[in-house]
């Protein structure tokens, strides 16, 4: 549902029903239907022990922090569950020599190549000559053919071996730079399609697809883009998809609140921005309840990746959350949102212990530990084992149901009486059992 206000007390207790928001739209799994049940789950911040692997991570940024080394830093192996919020970023320029196969070498495209081989080559003077002279030749092979004349940046294992170019081999300064053959092809059909588009009209300003392909073509074919290539680049106007980011990262339904036995910033929605040397290289979105501060979403520069940023910026919340705890003695959990035990890749949430899961059924929080061979037995299991515990906060009175009717306010019961059409009773039922009896009697639904 989309929630154009909400108040934070609202949001806490959809929350602990099962909700999470996207921006201002408010959602809720169907847990028994989908193929992957979503259960929310919580971290008791106060109680919270750090693994090896997190003081890893916290080692490791104090580490950079401290000194700066990032040849060291970036090669430390991590466990995958305990980061995988940071394996879609990470890149094979932060593998090690010993953890990539040849295998998986051949298969990288051309340009990846060239970067890993030049990266290769900038933390060369780091690295034992040995190793150098190794890693820089498995370069060569994958990025040259057996004709292809090596450039003389890549003829750096030659030099330390202090022996000359073989005849034929090395860059000849008398003839331009090699391109690659897929570039001289791309340059060629975009030319070749751009004549077919302009036709015989001379003089006419290509609009569209046809900018856009001008300027593709006049590029440097042999010189990687950067980030703003793809970012700014005009778009027709009968463009499929348009990139959104303000509804989902900035906009919120949340009401701000300052009570006076909470906590100094206040409840709401909040930024928190990392920093570092005056760069901005993390953004943390959270929301600060009654009872927990809940993450929303994480996004950082790529380029800092290595310091498995996702991990650090959990501890960072769950000892923020602590903090707010001295102001505010009601709110000491961590809610990191949705555990799906189905999906292995996703099972990373429950390392932060202790914490718990929610019953989809009961809406009672249970231990993890007590869960998790539930769940290696069916997807969606009632984790409450007490066959006899209902659902406290289930619908008990539909009539009771606010209604906003033409700018009215009203109980359900009175707005059956006033509408006129076919009867709407089964979906405000599902909205009002959904959230529960108390928000359907403190939330108002819309109504047209």
């Amino acid at each position: 549902m989309w929630a154009h206000s909400m108040t934070v007390q609202d949001y806490q207790d959809l929350i602990d029903r099962g909700w999470r928001r996207s921006g201002k739209y408010v959602y809720k799994p169907v847990m028994n239907q989908t193929c992957c049940p979503q259960y929310t789950i919580r971290c008791r911040a106060l109680c919270f022990q750090a693994s090896k692997s997190h003081k890893k991570v916290l080692k490791k940024m104090l580490k950079f922090l401290s000194k700066g080394d990032v040849s060291k830093v970036a090669n430390e192996e991590e466990p995958m569950d305990s980061h995988i919020e940071d394996v879609a970023t990470c890149d094979f320029p932060y593998k090690s020599e010993s953890q990539v196969s040849q295998s998986e070498l051949t298969a990288l495209a051309l340009d990846q190549a060239e970067r890993v081989e030049s990266e290769d080559k900038d933390s060369g003077e780091a690295k034992e000559e040995g190793n150098v002279q190794k890693v820089e030749s498995d370069s060569v092979q994958i990025c040259t053919d057996k004709d292809t004349p090596v450039p003389a940046e890549q003829s750096h294992s030659a030099k330390a071996a202090h022996a000359p170019p073989k005849p034929g081999k090395g860059a000849d300064l008398s003839k331009p730079l090699c391109r690659k053959a897929k570039d001289i092809r791309k340059e060629r059909k975009l030319q070749k399609l751009l004549q077919n588009q302009m036709g015989t009209v001379e003089g006419s300003q290509p609009q569209g697809d046809q900018a856009f392909l001008l300027q593709n073509s006049k590029s440097k074919t042999n010189q990687p883009k950067n980030i703003e290539d793809f970012v700014f680049v005009p778009l027709p106007d009968d463009a499929r998809h348009k990139l959104e980011f303000t509804r989902f990262l900035c906009d919120s339904p949340l009401e701000a609140e300052h009570a006076p036995n909470g906590p100094d910033c206040g409840y709401g929605s909040f930024h928190q921005q990392y920093w570092l040397d005056g760069k901005i290289i993390a953004v943390g979105v959270i929301d600060i309840l009654p009872y927990c501060v809940s993450s929303v979403y994480l996004y950082y520069d790529p380029d800092f990746a290595f310091l498995s940023l996702g991990v650090y910026s959990a501890l960072r919340e769950i000892a923020f959350t602590r903090q707010l705890y001295a102001q505010a003695p009601d709110l000491c959990f961590y809610y990191m949102g949705f555990y799906i035990h189905s999906c292995p890749k996703m099972r990373y949430k429950g390392q932060y212990r202790p914490s718990d899961l929610l019953c989809p059924e009961t809406y009672m929080w249970r231990p993890i530990e007590q869960c998790l061979p539930l769940l290696e037995h069916s997807k969606y299991s009632r984790l409450t084992q007490d066959g006899k515990a209902v659902d406290e906060g289930r619908l008990k009175e539909l009539g009771r149901v606010r209604v906003l009717h033409q700018r009215t306010v009203m109980p359900y019961s009175v707005y059956k009486k006033r509408r006129k059409g076919p009867s709407d009773e089964a979906s405000v039922q599902q909205y009002a059992s959904l959230v529960g009896q108390t928000c359907s009697e403190r939330m108002l639904l819309f109504r047209s």
